[in-house]
């Protein structure tokens, strides 16, 4: 099989990337960063001492020093004697190679240092920086190491936000003799695997939700392996009751529905108020359309874990699912919102140069286009759309709105949302009534004590500073939006702001007076809660996202209706398909992506446009579009998709392995293309993956 290609980025002072790497292991907090490998390079022959260089990489066999240092020696065949660098062909002397992997239990980075020609030392820098010589590093470190190498393989291979630049992606699984010591691993440090941390939408890890049980499920279900998961938690729930939840999701995964609802039922009488488990059983219910059932799975789940995210979502789901929008919309402003952590990226100096070779077996003409979208013409109003920089917690709650809106309309939401929250206008009447009889009865009591009325209080200074600099910027936003409104374009009403919590509890009332005092002459709201302010933004970004599909989908309209060319960049069109997908609008956006693809070539825009073959059954432009994907991440030095790779094993169990072969081959595509994408379906053949003739 063809490897990737090597790309090389040219430090300015050598071993800075390292020194940075070693600065930033106090920070992290998770899987850690993609694994560094570092290179000192020499030119004798041109006069060239030494210049340091480095790329990143994920899927390496971690398992040993050996394995590392094996990895930095095929380094020197790929890029030494007669290498093309920056257009030349040069020759190139390694003298050391340094590989960097980070092992996320014990919080040390394990370093293999190289000498060409020379020795191989290791050695693990814990996060103050300091050394911890070979001699005193156990076997179980290379265990730990190993484990979350092939974790970040999968967490990191399909990341398509902020990709990384210069790094290398292989797939760590290979074969089945790979998947038993991945899968051993994974059982011996199962029960420390709440160490790696979690989701942003757990908010405190467990046995049962972690970036390992994570790992585990994902490897699952990209491989169909699911008899070997099935003998994995069957294990591990012997140890601990609670690995039925994940149990029962690899049942259902591999649709063995009725073992999985056994599982289900007989742990819930021994546990009774398991939420991983009740989830599992809410989600079950609603896919066979009994939403009521799920409802009461739900509530139990909540009741169970009222302080995660997950349980409140998976209710506000199921009100979504019955159609009963008040109480989603309560449900969804109940939900514990988690700030969100980005995965540890590396964090490295500034480079001097960037070396980013091509691969030939890889080269399709319409990937290699000389259009940049860096010099594209974008509408600054597009770039800074904010529903498209949502992440984690926040994320899925705009969905949640999103699907409201989909399926109800933006008034009638609006309407639900007036119903069930304090408006910022009816509370300020509604005080401004109290205040004024509030007055009239100070006033009346003044005259019969003969005593001057004291001025009114007003509300803490800082608030009411808060509050008039959140009014000032949101209109201004709206002037600016108006200008910017297509003439005899639809308009959707903008969304009211809601009165917070800090404004209720600052008024005149007297500050020691308890909290409730403060509403109990507002009898209008008894029945009505007050909105977070983050479930307010959300509204507000929903507002800008229909907004800006709105005025785009009536500028359309004009233009057809007039039989002019509607022209857009391809780099709006990315951004447009993504707006109408988050407000789902499948159709809007695979015309988006399609108009975008027509202009030039988008891996952004092919993806959606995948997602979306998928679901309309469309085998033969499915595999088009994965054979140009799958060129295009080896264009950058990936040989390894998670989501390709599961895409193809659907279609085998669709329609077996030797008709996807034959269509992959009838492409009219160079064939070391092909080839690429064979890859995928003889690697599921290897494993034995249903429809496969391996």
């Amino acid at each position: 099989m063809v490897v990737p290609a090597v790309p090389e980025i040219v430090e300015n002072e050598i071993s800075e990337s390292i020194y940075a790497r070693t600065e930033a292991l106090q920070a992290l907090r998770e899987l850690g960063p993609p694994d560094l490998v570092h290179l000192t390079k020499s030119q004798p022959k041109a006069g060239i001492k030494e210049i340091g260089t480095y790329h990143h990489v994920t899927g390496v066999d971690a398992s040993s020093s050996a394995s590392l240092a094996a990895y930095i020696n095929t380094l020197t065949y790929l890029i030494g004697e007669n290498q093309m660098w920056f257009g030349k062909p040069q020759s190139w002397k390694i003298t050391t190679g340094i590989y960097c992997c980070y092992n996320a239990f014990s919080r040390v980075d394990m370093r293999v240092e190289v000498q060409i020609p020379g020795g191989v030392k290791y050695y693990a820098v814990d996060e103050r920086g300091q050394r911890r010589p070979q001699e005193d590093i156990p076997e179980e470190l290379w265990l730990e190491t190993y484990l979350c190498g092939v974790l970040r393989a999968f967490s990191y291979a399909d990341e398509q936000t902020n990709r990384i630049i210069g790094c290398r992606r292989f797939n760590p699984i290979t074969s089945t003799e790979a998947e038993h010591r991945f899968l051993d691993a994974a059982e011996r440090l199962f029960f420390k695997g709440w160490q790696l941390g979690s989701d942003p939408d757990i908010q405190v890890p467990n046995v049962v939700s972690n970036h390992l049980t994570n790992g585990l499920l994902h490897y699952i279900h990209t491989t169909g392996r699911f008899a070997s998961g099935v003998n994995l938690f069957e294990k591990l729930r012997s140890k601990e009751p609670e690995v039925a939840s994940l149990l029962a999701k690899v049942y259902l995964d591999g649709d063995e529905e009725v073992r999985a609802v056994s599982l289900l039922y007989d742990t819930l009488k021994i546990l009774p108020m398991d939420a991983a488990c009740l989830d599992v059983q809410a989600q079950f219910c609603m896919g066979k359309g009994r939403n009521d059932l799920a409802l009461e799975c739900a509530k139990r789940a909540v009741n169970s874990a009222p302080s995660e995210f997950t349980t409140w979502a998976r209710l506000a789901e199921v009100y979504v699912a019955l159609e009963q929008w008040e109480l989603a919309l309560l449900t969804i402003n109940s939900c514990p919102m988690f700030t969100n952590q980005d995965t540890d990226r590396p964090k490295m100096p500034q480079p001097g140069r960037m070396h980013l070779p091509i691969l030939a077996e890889a080269v399709l003409d319409e990937l290699s286009e000389d259009t940049d979208p860096k010099h594209e013409m974008v509408d600054p109003k597009l770039l800074k759309l904010p529903g498209a920089t949502l992440k984690g917690t926040f994320l899925k709650a705009y969905r949640l709105l999103t699907e409201i809106t989909n399926k109800v309309g933006w008034d009638a939401l609006l309407r639900f949302r007036s119903s069930v929250f304090v408006m910022e206008e009816e509370y300020r009447n509604e005080k401004t009534a109290a205040e004024q009889q509030e007055k009239e009865k100070t006033a009346s009591t003044t005259a019969l004590r003969g005593t001057s009325p004291a001025p009114a209080s007003t509300r803490d200074g800082s608030v009411n500073g808060d509050e008039d600099n959140d009014k000032k910027d949101f209109t201004e936003e709206d002037e600016a939006a108006a200008e910017s409104a297509t003439d005899g374009a639809p308009t959707i009403e903008k969304p009211e702001q809601t009165v917070g919590a800090e404004e209720v509890l600052s008024g005149s009332e007297d500050p020691q007076a308890p909290a409730e005092s403060s509403t109990k002459k507002y009898t209008h709201f008894q029945n009505k809660r007050l909105c977070e302010r983050w479930l307010d933004n959300l509204f507000m970004l929903l507002y800008e996202d229909l907004r800006v599909y709105t005025i785009w989908r009536a500028d359309l309209a004009q233009f057809k209706q007039k039989s002019k060319l509607y022209r857009r960049s391809a780099s709006e069109l990315e951004i447009l398909g993504e707006l109408a997908q988050r407000l789902h609008h499948e159709e809007e956006a695979m015309e988006a992506f399609a108009n975008c693809l027509q202009i030039r070539f988008s891996a952004r825009a092919l993806r959606g446009i995948l997602a979306y073959q998928e679901k309309q059954k469309d085998n033969r432009a499915t595999l088009n579009s994965i054979i140009r994907l799958t060129a295009w991440n080896y264009r950058w030095y990936s040989e390894f998709s998670p989501s390709l790779l599961c895409t193809v094993r659907k279609l085998i169990e669709e329609e077996g392995a030797v008709k996807i072969r034959s269509i992959v081959q009838s492409t009219n595509l160079p064939q070391p293309v092909l080839d690429l994408t064979h890859h995928y379906v003889g690697l599921l053949s290897a494993f034995r993956s249903s429809g496969s003739d391996g």
